[in-house]
């Protein structure tokens, strides 16, 4: 009941942003997933992700199968293009044969499979179009914020920035100078973040073809929650972040040409218009709240998939904040946001009770006292940053604190072996 009460809401929630994005003469998610049937996918490491993502209930003899006829039908499409002349100039040339596995996935699932069979196949073909899924609604909420949001609050959270010393513009001018090496190489882990997800996901989902069952908490919940309720804070705080409202992809919009050579003023901030194409996606950072979530799930995996998770979390910085797409006050409000709707997750599977409780209201209170400072106290914080920069710090430290000191008391407690007995020698 609970899979299909969720499979239900999500396809209403798909249906409503689609009338939405219809209404602005764009096609919805519903449209852009089912044009990459036959059309050249956005994303096609994506959509071999999301099949990886899939596989998980299958047996190997099944996975090797599954991935061949996925690698002939992009062949057999990749021949068609060619033979037809179809240039591929947006996204990638190949995608379109695991979309189709999955699909076919679906087909076997409703029309051969039986009884536990069936929901277990159901759930890995629904958990592999969900990430898929998640990609397109996110496009269509960013052109939502973009549409019904003409005033932006950039002003505010730069002025709140100068508490934690501008670091967009310190990084910006880092990222500058490493060349073109440095920038190709953050786009990439910027780019292919959900990539690195399902591979922690993998590992965490490794047991399901045996256990025919999932796990009751793993990444794919968390990032999904993340990229649900993250958009919503969009709307109440729209912000579209240095590059664009401080520097030259701004065009005339922008306040000044000033990202990443010169910090701005403190001035008294306003809200100010800006263009109905930029979308409004910086408070929180959720590339940073998804790299956290990557993160902390790849704490309890081999060491190769940890240093992984800290690398993505490093990298993922650098380029949010070198490539002017966020401010140093979005990171923090990201990382606090990512463990409280990991300490729900959390609770929700292992059941309520009070230290989960108190954790999960610390971290929303911390999260909202943290996006009303930097609305109505950005010139205190400006003016006095080194007490408003060390408690920013200071209350997104406390947050990770409470998590683990708690999350550690909901580990299960192994008892230590028994040592035998000495017994007597036989003379």
């Amino acid at each position: 009941m609970l899979w299909a009460t969720a499979a239900v809401a999500a396809l209403g929630f798909l249906i409503a942003l689609e009338i939405a994005a219809r209404r602005y003469g764009l096609p919805g998610p519903i449209t852009t997933q089912a044009q990459e049937v036959v059309f050249a996918p956005k994303s096609g490491f994506l959509l071999y992700a999301s099949m990886a993502l899939m596989m998980v209930v299958l047996t190997w003899r099944q996975r090797f199968i599954a991935a061949g006829v996925a690698i002939g039908i992009d062949v057999t499409f990749l021949l068609v293009r060619w033979a037809a002349d179809v240039k591929v100039t947006d996204g990638h040339s190949f995608g379109n044969g695991a979309l189709w596995v999955i699909l076919g996935y679906a087909a076997i699932a409703v029309t051969r499979r039986t009884g536990k069979e069936r929901v277990l196949l159901l759930k890995g073909v629904g958990l592999g179009l969900l990430l898929v899924a998640g990609r397109k609604t996110g496009d269509t909420w960013l052109l939502i914020t973009s549409k019904t949001r003409p005033a932006v609050l950039d002003q505010y959270v730069a002025t709140a920035d100068h508490a934690l010393g501008n670091p967009s513009w310190l990084v910006g001018r880092i990222v500058t100078a490493t060349g073109p090496i440095g920038a190709h190489f953050l786009d990439y882990v910027y780019t292919q973040l959900a990539v690195a997800a399902v591979i922690v996901a993998l590992y965490q989902l490794r047991n399901v073809a045996v256990e025919r069952r999932f796990p009751g908490h793993h990444l794919v919940r968390t990032f999904l929650v993340i990229g649900l309720l993250g958009p919503g804070i969009y709307m109440i705080y729209p912000v579209v972040g240095p590059i664009f409202a401080y520097g030259t992809d701004g065009g005339h919009w922008a306040v000044a040409n000033l990202w990443p050579d010169t910090p701005p003023p403190v001035n008294v901030p306003h809200p100010m218009l800006f263009d109905e194409i930029t979308p409004r996606n910086c408070m929180p950072s959720l590339h940073t709240a998804w790299a956290t979530a990557i993160f902390i799930h790849s704490r309890k995996g081999p060491r190769i998939l940890q240093f992984a998770g800290a690398f993505w979390l490093i990298a993922t910085l650098g380029a949010t904040l070198g490539f002017g797409y966020h401010y140093g006050v979005d990171i923090v409000a990201g990382v606090v946001f990512t463990l409280t709707i990991e300490a729900a997750l959390r609770s929700l599977e292992r059941g309520w009770d009070r230290s989960g409780i108190q954790l999960v209201i610390y971290g929303a209170t911390v999260f909202a006292a943290l996006l009303v400072s930097y609305r109505y106290l950005p010139m205190e914080m400006a003016k006095h940053p080194w007490v408003a920069g060390p408690l920013l710090i200071l209350a997104m430290t406390s947050v990770v604190h409470c998590y683990v000191r708690t999350t550690k008391l909901w580990e299960p407690k192994v008892a230590p072996a028994r040592q035998p007995e000495p017994q007597p020698e036989l003379v």
